[in-house]
């Protein structure tokens, strides 16, 4: 094991994860409000939230998947010493991570079964830029409307269309997440 992969962990494992769980859960919840997500320090191309959401949702038994530049050896040695997180396919992850490009097709991810739509795969999408403007939001969890930058708003709408089917969306931009859960409506 490479020392680097050593470095990058929460300082504080168990509040720090608290405070990244909560911040994503928020994000999950309020979709389009951003939020700042800290206290981790992975190897590039992983911005901070990315890597803070990574060790905050996997564990030993959720596959990850590294799409584009994020699939490379310092990525998956910091993954597998914090998190012990097997990385897969895109068919079989239940988390992804990469820009919106390298993600792409999203038909490669699993969207869940009638039975089990929760079996479906969240996207970590790294962005160059997260702000509260753009694209339309709304559903549950937003008062009226919301606004959030995305890149692109007709694969949000085909995948709220499939609701409650479908993929889940978390941004990160540096130190800050957003999220746009499948039950939320893009326009």
């Amino acid at each position: 094991m490479r020392a680097d992969a050593l470095e990058g962990g929460f300082a504080d494992p168990a509040p720090d994860a608290a405070h990244a769980f909560r911040a994503i859960m928020e994000a999950m919840a309020r979709p389009g409000k951003i939020h700042d997500l800290v206290g981790a320090a992975p190897p590039a191309p992983l911005s901070v939230a990315a890597g803070a959401a990574l060790l905050t949702l996997a564990d030993g038994t959720t596959p990850v998947h590294l799409a584009g530049e994020a699939d490379c050896e310092p990525v998956r040695r910091w993954l597998a010493f914090h998190t012990g997180a097997p990385v897969t396919g895109a068919e079989t992850c239940a988390f992804a991570v990469g820009t919106w490009p390298a993600l792409l097709p999203l038909s490669s991810y699993p969207v869940g079964t009638p039975e089990y739509p929760d079996r479906s795969a969240t996207l970590i999408v790294e962005v160059d830029r997260l702000a509260a403007e753009g694209a339309t939001l709304c559903g549950p969890g937003i008062r009226e409307t919301a606004e959030l930058s995305l890149p692109e708003t007709r694969a949000f709408a085909e995948n709220h269309a499939r609701a409650p089917l479908g993929l889940d969306f978390i941004f990160t931009c540096g130190a800050q997440v957003a999220a746009l859960p499948r039950s939320t409506e893009v326009g």
